[in-house]
């Protein structure tokens, strides 16, 4: 079949950054308890490394290796999640009170692009998901700038490194990317639910810690959920009361291969 270029539906780009999430690493090496990064301005991905050396025998060039590749980057946003706080080497040591200079905790971060086309750019039903693992930042220079007849929001940057994680059956790597054109909605809202945590379930029945940990629980008030409040637990009652859902973390990559590859 002959070629075509530019076919309706096939124009397509990325535009777009949003829904950033922090990850900060505990103990264990795992990334729970993932807290919204608002005010994402920008993403730039800065691999390095992959640079060939070329061999040469018999008068010529025999082959080429490669060096291994390296990911990093730099996040840019208007300001960050007070947990990020220990991924930039700032402890708090009295309540509103932080020091510099210490240890960097290290991350993991995730963020969605658009895929935009001629057939509908302005759709939110076709995106790739970014998941980074193993980042860590560097300190990051900071303006602050007279305000005037034209004032700008500062903009923040942090530059990152990464160590990447293993990969079963495949090199290690510090970076996946999800595309939502590629797999089922059914999967995507499974791994969404893992990444962004998951909705408070009613309560059928009345919580064997109840009388202990009622604030853990919340009411529904219109479309929010609100922590329930008090000196004392009130009385339980069935469909009134939600558990938290499951809390937003980052999967390895394993988990999210066997996820999407399921039947």
């Amino acid at each position: 079949m002959k070629l075509v270029w530019d076919a309706t539906g096939e124009r397509k780009y990325e535009m777009g950054v949003d829904h950033g999430v922090l990850y900060p690493q505990n103990n264990t090496g795992a990334y729970q308890s993932g807290v919204a990064w608002n005010g994402l301005t920008n993403v730039t991905e800065s691999p390095e490394g992959a640079e060939a050396t070329d061999l040469w025998a018999d008068n010529i060039k025999y082959g080429s290796l490669r060096s291994a590749e390296t990911f990093g980057g730099t996040i840019e946003a208007y300001t960050y999640p007070e947990e990020f706080n220990q991924c930039d080497g700032n402890v708090e040591v009295a309540p509103g009170v932080y020091i510099g200079q210490q240890s960097r905790v290290p991350f993991g971060f995730s963020y969605r692009t658009m895929i935009g086309s001629d057939a509908g750019s302005d759709s939110d039903d076709s995106y790739k998901l970014h998941l980074v693992y193993g980042a860590t930042a560097s300190p990051s220079e900071k303006s602050r700038d007279t305000i005037n007849d034209s004032p700008e929001a500062a903009t923040l940057s942090w530059e990152f490194d990464t160590t990447p994680v293993n990969v079963t059956g495949q090199k290690a790597t510090a970076k996946m990317e999800i595309d939502s054109t590629k797999t089922t909605a059914e999967k995507l809202q499974a791994l969404e639910a893992i990444l962004y945590g998951g909705e408070p379930e009613v309560t059928a029945t009345e919580p064997g810690d109840w009388a202990t940990n009622y604030k853990n629980y919340y009411e529904k008030v219109g479309n929010e959920y609100v922590p329930v409040t008090g000196v004392s637990a009130p009385t339980w009652s069935a469909s009134k009361y939600y558990s938290a859902g499951d809390p937003p973390r980052l999967p390895l990559p394993d988990e999210v291969i066997t996820l999407l590859s399921e039947e």
